[in-house]
């Protein structure tokens, strides 16, 4: 009797962090405590200026910074050369 009460004591607590605490971001299928923002967020790849959504194509940080890229080919082209990329203006073609 003893082994059952800590058990149903655990799982309270447990279902309790899940439902609330630490783990309520898991429940409801958010990557962060603070993704709210990032809803309206519109990510232009820098190599091609295409509008790319938070979760399509391809991210990579740079200097503290997320690009993210439309295809596996503007990644590279931007790894390539990073700068090239990121003092150009928007629209130019290079």
């Amino acid at each position: 009797m003893d082994g059952l009460l800590s058990f149903l004591i655990f799982a309270g607590l447990f279902y309790y962090m899940m439902r609330y605490g630490c783990g309520a971001h898991m429940v409801h299928g958010h990557g962060s405590h603070d993704q709210s923002h990032e809803d309206n967020v519109k990510h232009i790849d820098p190599v091609c200026d295409m509008e790319v959504e938070v979760e399509q194509g391809y991210g990579k940080m740079y200097h503290d910074s997320l690009y993210r890229f439309c295809s596996r080919s503007c990644l590279d082209k931007f790894d390539a050369d990073p700068e090239h990329y990121l003092n150009k203006k928007r629209g130019e073609t290079l």
